[in-house]
């Protein structure tokens, strides 16, 4: 059988196919967006009448396979990774992500994963390897049956800034001071928020805290961890639902790395643990009926968190096992910087001296200085992430590299508990992040373990889409360079 084949008779899949019929009855959903993701993260995909649902779930969504890179052309004017003769992609959507977007009722949503079409002629309803998100069920899911079902749960930090476009089109600032942790600067976005937590409630997402940050209008509403498809899947929610909410404030949604020099930048840190057990409990977050089927509504609860030393209660030193989890981490930080600082803004961030950004290799307890610390007992934070970042490539090349790690038991060191800077002065050689993106795509070439998180044709694309970005910035004459070079001689 093919994968296609084997996917349409998963246990309990028609069973889901009819739950979602009976949600669309219940929530009065007359049409579906059919979605799915391109290697940078972009949402792409089809709509369609709801009443054709089941045929849908059957027979999938037909598209161009182009939409992977965001039917965009390279600095040539060719569309990147795709000739006009490239056989089209199928869209199978997955009914345990349907859900009603709360803004526009009528409309429910449901995530896809992807296949080579059933009359492919090399790969017939094969899965589609340049499918970012399918990619990380499967690694996942490896993962576990080769760790006695240890997996990943993660949480993440979006900061994201709400910014106003003056009556000329140019940006200059946000609603709000730079001000970090201040209420009252908090306060003054409160209208944004409110609409924001009452979106992602109502698409499943655990809202627990959030602030204001240090830029102009720049918040973080941070939404509960849990398996690594999911976080995925409701920051790809989050990020649609702030774009929605911006339309209606008439403000600019920007996940944009770094838009402002000497200013904070919007990053993505990644709250790391890896567990065994544990049960999947649906959260109903104040909603009868629930807008969307149960399992958008789910988390993973319970388990052993192989982050903590169930010997030492409180200790912040993780054991054996997240230990080396981290060293594989640690090995592979500068091929890793090319999935999770991914654009030629992100190393504007990691440039700006005196913001603590994370551009050393090591690890500590508490440690802002450093790529990748111990943020509390049981988790581990990968500080060396935006918010442009695709995360479920992400998610993937950091279970790629816990498993290097794991099998060949790399030690990580000793965590580092100085600022990075006074251990360096002290005489401590660091290994620095890559400056630009140009040299973590050389890191990544180089990596043979991050390289598998994007298998198939997903690590020709991405190379092609990213190395085309940096080419495109080094062919273009900015403002900078009129301005330091045009009268420097004689």
């Amino acid at each position: 059988m093919t994968d296609l084949e084997n996917y349409l008779v998963q246990d309990g899949r028609d069973d889901m196919v009819r739950q979602v019929r009976a949600k669309i009855n219940e929530t009065g959903v007359k049409y579906i967006y059919y979605q799915y993701v391109s290697l940078t993260g972009r949402i792409m995909g089809k709509g369609a009448p709801a009443e054709h649902w089941e045929a849908m779930a059957a027979k999938g969504v037909q598209t161009w396979i182009g939409g992977l890179t965001n039917v965009l052309p390279d600095r040539t004017g060719s569309l990147i990774g795709f000739g006009p003769n490239t056989p089209e992609l199928l869209a199978m959507p997955d009914p345990d992500t349907f859900c009603q977007l709360p803004w526009e009722k009528r409309t429910g949503r449901v995530y896809c994963t992807l296949f080579h079409m059933r009359e492919d002629k090399t790969n017939p309803g094969g899965y589609l390897s340049a499918d970012s998100r399918g990619n990380l069920r499967r690694i996942h899911d490896k993962f576990r049956k080769a760790h006695d079902g240890l997996h990943m749960r993660h949480g993440c930090e979006p900061e994201m800034m709400w910014l106003k476009r003056n009556e000329d089109g140019t940006v200059t600032g946000g609603p709000t001071k730079p001000l970090a942790y201040h209420v009252d600067q908090f306060e003054a976005l409160s209208d944004v928020y409110h609409r924001i937590l009452e979106y992602a409630t109502a698409m499943g997402l655990d809202m627990i805290q959030g602030d204001h940050e240090d830029a102009w209008g720049q918040l973080e509403l941070n939404f509960m961890f849990d398996d690594a498809l999911r976080t995925a899947d409701r920051l790809t929610t989050y990020r649609q639902l702030c774009a929605r909410v911006a339309r209606e404030f008439g403000l600019i949604a920007c996940f944009m790395t770094k838009p402002f020099m000497k200013m904070s930048a919007n990053g993505c840190h990644h709250n790391i643990s890896l567990w065994r057990g544990g049960e999947d409990t649906v959260v109903p977050l104040g909603y009868d009926p629930l807008p969307g089927v149960d399992e958008v509504f789910t988390y993973r609860r319970g388990g052993t968190n192989e982050f903590i030393d169930a010997t030492k209660p409180g200790a912040w030193m993780p054991p054996e096992l997240g230990r080396h989890a981290v060293g594989g981490i640690l090995n592979h930080l500068s091929a890793l910087t090319a999935i999770g600082a991914s654009t030629v803004n992100s190393y504007r961030r990691l440039m700006d001296t005196g913001l603590w950004a994370p551009v050393f290799a090591d690890w500590g307890f508490q440690n802002r200085t450093c790529g990748l610390r111990v943020s509390a007992p049981g988790r581990m934070e990968y500080r060396s992430v935006d918010s442009m970042v695709n995360p479920y490539l992400m998610a993937a090349a950091l279970i790629a590299a816990m498993d290097d790690g794991i099998r060949n038991r790399i030690d990580p060191g000793e965590p580092e508990e100085r600022n990075i800077y006074a251990a360096m002065e002290a005489g401590k050689q660091v290994k620095r992040l890559p400056r630009n993106l140009g040299l973590a795509l050389d890191a990544l070439a180089a990596d043979k373990v991050v390289r598998s998180a994007l298998p198939g044709d997903m690590y020709r694309l991405y190379e092609l889409y990213k190395r085309d970005e940096w080419d495109a910035f080094n062919a273009t004459v900015s403002n900078w360079d009129v301005e330091r070079y045009l009268d420097c001689l004689p």
